[in-house]
């Protein structure tokens, strides 16, 4: 068992050859793979590819970049394309504010819209953040407040305390290739001291491809060398943390195993 939690399979660098793609993930023992939307453009055919595949399920969201372009998106168009038995998540949702592509209100406006989406829906949350921490944090709790809703938190590169805030709050934290850099020694730290039962593991496809494959087209068959660089870095045996990040991912996505 191995899961790949966030990856782009319709995106440039992995749609021309998909079905090719699909096959070395699953010949390296990647038995589930979530393709995730960023924009609505996108949702059909994200769609299409889980349908499609059985070991492949997809989200409906909007990217924080493209917020501005979306003001129309709120959470009942999302509730209702999420009632599709394929449909597993809300997101990727959020913050960013490293390269501030869409107003930072809209961000918001949007990011609670989804995280009603995902309440309604019953299904988790995809949360992107970047250089937005507190405000991200601040947003997870008082939508708490309001209701019950479940998630994680994508491809973390985050502190050691958001980490600590985002797993107080119930969430699951995913990690990526970027941990195999050696520029990511504080990552690297985070990482080694998650909670097993709240780690997720994800490519992020067709980007960050991890070592030993840096430079090249990311695809799900490297999740592998991820999960391998860490086990190595927590100690623990690889094939234990491949089965118990993978159950981590139907347990979150539970309508994977409807």
């Amino acid at each position: 068992m191995l899961a790949d939690s966030h990856c782009h399979l319709n995106y440039k660098g992995l749609a021309e050859e998909q079905q090719a793609v699909l096959e070395r993930a699953r010949a390296r023992g990647v038995t589930a793979m979530l393709n995730i939307a960023t924009r609505e453009s996108e949702w059909d055919n994200v769609l299409a590819t889980a349908e499609r595949e059985p070991d492949v399920w997809a989200t409906v969201g909007i990217h924080p970049h493209e917020a501005d372009q979306h003001p129309h998106v709120d959470t009942a168009k999302l509730v209702e394309r999420a009632r599709h038995p394929r449909v597993v998540g809300i997101g990727e949702s959020g913050l960013d504010y490293f390269y501030d592509h869409s107003d930072r209100g809209r961000q918001q406006a949007s990011f609670r819209a989804h995280i009603a989406a995902a309440r309604d829906a019953g299904v988790p949350i995809i949360v992107h953040t970047r250089e937005a921490e507190d405000d991200t944090a601040e947003i997870l709790r008082d939508e708490l407040g309001k209701g019950a809703f479940s998630g994680v938190i994508h491809c973390f590169t985050g502190t050691k305390t958001f980490a600590a805030i985002a797993i107080e709050l119930g969430f699951y934290i995913s990690i990526s290739g970027i941990v195999t850099f050696k520029s990511a020694r504080d990552l690297q730290q985070t990482a080694a001291a998650l909670p097993l039962n709240r780690l997720l593991i994800e490519t992020d496809a067709p980007f960050l491809a991890p070592v030993p494959h840096r430079g090249k087209t990311g695809e799900p068959a490297f999740v592998a060398d991820t999960a391998n660089f860490l086990a190595d870095l927590r100690g623990e045996n690889v094939e234990r943390l491949k089965e118990v990040t993978a159950r981590n991912f139907h347990a979150l996505f539970d309508k994977t195993t409807a």
